[in-house]
């Protein structure tokens, strides 16, 4: 295994661990979506995630994600088309 893996590894599993905790006490859409910092940092810890997987999957080839295209398409969207992203899309992938 690469020196590198294990760190991002360690950040996509952090990030997921943030998320959770981030959304602990919402339990509607209408919570999510009208909290403009919640949204901010979900979006921040899911382009981590996204990015990470894009890392590792560059320095261990034979490690395979369920829907890996996806997260890392999703990365792209968060940082490069923001204007593309749909709050509701976001609610369903939490």
């Amino acid at each position: 295994m690469n020196l590198e893996s294990p760190k991002y590894l360690e950040d996509i599993l952090d990030s997921i661990e943030i998320i959770k905790s981030y959304m602990k006490e919402v339990r509607t859409f209408s919570e999510y979506g009208s909290n403009l910092m919640l949204i901010d940092a979900v979006e921040r810890r899911l382009a981590i995630i996204g990015e990470a997987l894009w890392k590792l999957t560059k320095t261990e080839k034979d490690i395979k994600v369920t829907d890996q295209k996806k997260i890392i398409g999703l990365r792209h969207i968060l940082v490069h088309d923001y204007d593309l992203i749909d709050d509701g899309s976001i609610w369903k992938i939490i």
